[in-house]
């Protein structure tokens, strides 16, 4: 099928998009061209908006707007998946990252001077460490909780453990022994 210009065009930038290949590209503006105008005006108006008014935030390194609950992650995405889960209502900080010495990501190539420079403001009770249950997350939560205590303020870490829906039985044992570990009174 030969495009016309437009509709290469836009075909060639939804490709730019992460996991949209050429054949769904296709699909996707095919789509939108026969989709009514108003839908094409607020597609349009909805990337134009999430380009002009969402950006990472300069403190806090995240898409998020107080001060007494900041939760530490490693990545934005990890910031908008704890959101969907609708049980923390607080301020982020995004690390962008973890500690790798082995991939040379040390404390100065992630935002960690900035998140001590915020807790010295004085206006937070507790941080969550919420880095994933890596190696390298692990690493870090340790790293950022010597650095936190000593500015007396308490340091938690997200619960790990079996998920909904999971079978003691098939769980590894690192992932069962966090789960009796982080046990809590019923």
């Amino acid at each position: 099928m030969n495009l016309t210009p437009a509709l290469a065009r836009l075909v060639q930038e939804l490709g730019k998009l992460p996991g949209i290949g050429e054949k769904t590209a296709t699909r996707l503006a095919l789509f939108i061209l026969g989709a009514d105008r108003a839908y094409a005006e607020n597609l349009a108006e909805a990337i134009w908006a999430v380009k002009t008014e969402t950006s990472y935030c300069q403190e806090c390194f995240g898409l998020a707007e107080g001060e007494l609950l900041i939760c530490v992650v490693e990545e934005p995405a990890d910031q908008l998946a704890i959101e969907r889960a609708y049980e923390y209502r607080g301020r982020y900080h995004v690390l962008q990252g973890v500690l790798a010495p082995l991939d040379g990501i040390g404390p100065e190539e992630l935002k960690i001077a900035p998140l001590l420079e915020r807790l010295r403001r004085g206006h937070t009770r507790e941080v969550i460490v919420a880095t994933n249950p890596t190696v390298e997350g692990e690493a870090t939560a340790l790293y950022l909780a010597k650095l936190i205590k000593p500015l007396g303020i308490r340091v938690s870490r997200i619960a790990h453990g079996i998920p909904m829906g999971g079978d003691v039985e098939y769980v590894d044992a690192v992932t069962l022994g966090r789960a009796i570990e982080g046990r809590r009174e019923m």
